[in-house]
């Protein structure tokens, strides 16, 4: 893919945009490969490839330049904003919403946060947007100065943006590198959620619910977890950091309980709310504050009661490099909980080989 940004040095967020795409994929399959090589006897399976642009169906953007002329992208070494309203990454639909929302930071008086002075309101926009080309647009203030406005001129900004679906407000008070604050105010109360269909389930995503930016690799994935799952055939499928329950979800059946575990809330009343159009109602609570579940399938098992071992599943989402061995822990302390020593069965989706070596290495020692 060829991008003036990078070229032009703007923007190096793609870091191997030089290298042919292929190379890079066989890099990267390479990297798994050393990464496990511990384990001679895997079997791997051919790599799943991606458009090479047009595939994020979210757009991260920093709001930088003045209310009257607003700069959507990021921010340079230097503090100032470079505009990527037209980065080829983006879906076409949400390249052409950039223009229509700078027109509306200059409507509703939305102030930049400068950085440098720690002055101004508005700090990022988060757009996404669902496989028929709905938007959830979500603007991210350092207070509430600025909530009414966005509110009042909210029915102007409907009209221009007819496929907006959901829009909310969250407030990131501290002058930090982190994208969102934990208050969400959700703005159209009527409609909530965005729905994205992947493979044949629609999985609802609310404005704090984390969803995968490529949807037809995320769709692959959740395909190829369906087909080992029917392949080992347990009667219960637990599924760790589970998300809005896009692997949950895509292994459920009638005739298998399906728990998920996670720590956003509205991840897991996004998953609820998929598990109850598909006719999965049940409903658990963990007595354990720091985690919540919702359950699919038959039934559901309310955290804290040990399962037997027989027949088991678990999936789990390994998390973000950093907090890998902190989370390890905890989540191995509640698998013994649930399964006992040792599940029947372990799926893995990891963001990185080093943090699937050590996953597959703490499993390999239970």
């Amino acid at each position: 893919m060829q991008c003036s940004h990078f070229d032009a040095g703007r923007c190096r967020s793609c870091t191997q945009l030089p290298q042919p795409y292929p190379q890079q994929l066989a890099a990267k399959q390479q990297r798994a490969r050393d990464a496990l090589a511990s384990w001679p006897e895997l079997d791997w399976l051919p790599a799943i490839d991606s458009a090479e642009s047009g595939f994020r169906n979210k757009a991260k953007m920093v709001v930088s330049g003045s209310w009257r002329r607003p700069v959507l992208g990021i921010l340079d070494a230097d503090g100032k904003g470079v505009d990527l309203s037209d980065c080829a990454l983006y879906s076409p639909g949400l390249q052409a919403s950039f223009a229509t929302l700078e027109s509306f930071i200059a409507l509703a008086v939305l102030s930049p946060y400068n950085v440098a002075l720690r002055r101004g309101e508005l700090k990022y926009l988060l757009l996404t947007e669902s496989d028929t080309g709905e938007l959830m647009l979500r603007f991210v203030l350092r207070s509430d100065e600025a909530v009414e406005r966005i509110r009042l001129h909210l029915p102007t900004l409907q009209q221009a943006l007819p496929q907006l679906r959901t829009v909310s407000v969250n407030l990131q008070p501290e002058h930090k590198a982190i994208l969102e604050g934990e208050q969400e105010i959700l703005l159209t109360p009527e409609t909530p959620e965005l729905t994205i269909q992947v493979n044949d389930l629609p999985l609802r995503l609310r404005p704090q619910s984390f969803f995968q930016t490529n949807t037809p690799v995320a769709g692959a994935l959740y395909a190829q977890a369906r087909e080992w799952v029917e392949q080992a055939e347990p009667s219960r499928v637990w599924d760790l950091y589970c998300g809005v329950g896009g692997f949950a979800l895509h292994v459920a059946s009638r005739w298998r309980d399906v728990v998920g575990v996670e720590t956003s809330r509205d991840a897991v009343a996004s998953a609820q709310r998929t598990a109850d159009a598909l006719g999965y109602t049940r409903l658990a609570l963990p007595r354990r504050r720091r985690h919540r579940i919702f359950a699919a399938g038959r039934c559901g098992a309310r955290a804290g009661h040990r399962q037997s071992a027989a027949a088991r599943h678990r999936r789990r989402t390994e998390p973000l490099a950093g907090i890998v061995r902190r989370r390890d822990a905890d989540l191995f302390q509640l698998q013994r909980r649930i399964t006992g020593p040792r599940p029947g069965a372990d799926a893995v989706a990891a963001a990185a080989p080093g943090p699937l070596a050590r996953h597959v290495s703490a499993y390999a020692a239970l």
